[in-house]
């Protein structure tokens, strides 16, 4: 059975992009760029335009597994940064035979080099990146939606969900990254919520952090 993931182009370039991310942590440890809340999206996005913000390995084959399981037809992520959950997306669909990915994504640096890593591993024909704020360009998304990743901004998680929300299938699942970080709380509050209309568990994917999965049954 064909596995995209362990394509060499796609595992070369997956290891390649994780080995780089790992070469950051020093200087993200040693010079942290200032992401004061006080500052714009684009504002943070540029102090952040040379750094991957990457879902773990053990993270993106959970990706890779949700998709091929659920099979959706439209999937959207908010939050693209290099590409790299992107690429277990994508590699999900084309193995699944059908579906689209749709990622959002502010940085323009980040935007250009994640397209040229899309088109590298012959994926690119599977993903369309919305340029620009996700609030902006996802209002004009027609729907339905049938997955969603959570993996930008954290504040933001609760008001792109909101946007969303209208274009969900039933049955939708909603993935959101780094729900240890305090700016998700509105988000969980909103997802743990008796009427929100979701079904919803979180675990650990690292010692120190989280990822919340909401299914969404509706209202």
């Amino acid at each position: 059975m064909a596995n995209t993931l362990h394509e060499p182009r796609v595992a070369d370039t997956l290891r390649r992009m994780y080995a780089e991310a790992q070469e950051q942590m020093a200087t993200l440890r040693e010079r942290p760029p200032n992401m004061s809340g006080a500052r714009s999206v684009q504002e943070r996005a540029d102090a952040m335009s040379e750094f991957y913000i990457p879902v773990t390995p053990e993270s993106g084959r959970l990706l890779y597994s949700l998709v091929r399981a659920t099979k959706p037809a439209t999937i959207v992520e908010f939050g693209m940064s290099f590409g790299i959950s992107a690429l277990h997306l994508a590699s999900a669909v084309r193995d699944n035979g059908t579906g689209q990915v749709i990622t959002t994504e502010i940085s323009q640096p980040k935007i250009a080099a994640a397209k040229q890593t899309f088109a590298d591993t012959g994926l690119d024909d599977l993903i369309t990146v919305l340029e620009g704020d996700a609030l902006s360009t996802l209002a004009e998304l027609d729907g339905p939606v049938d997955f969603v990743l959570l993996d930008g901004w954290k504040e933001l998680y609760l008001p792109v969900i909101e946007l969303l929300e209208p274009k969900l299938s039933p049955g939708t699942l909603v993935v959101a990254d780094n729900t240890e970080s305090p700016d998700t709380r509105p988000y969980l509050d909103y997802v743990h919520g008796a009427e929100s209309g979701y079904v919803s568990f979180n675990f650990a994917v690292r010692d120190s952090d989280s990822m919340e999965l909401s299914c969404y049954a509706g209202t």
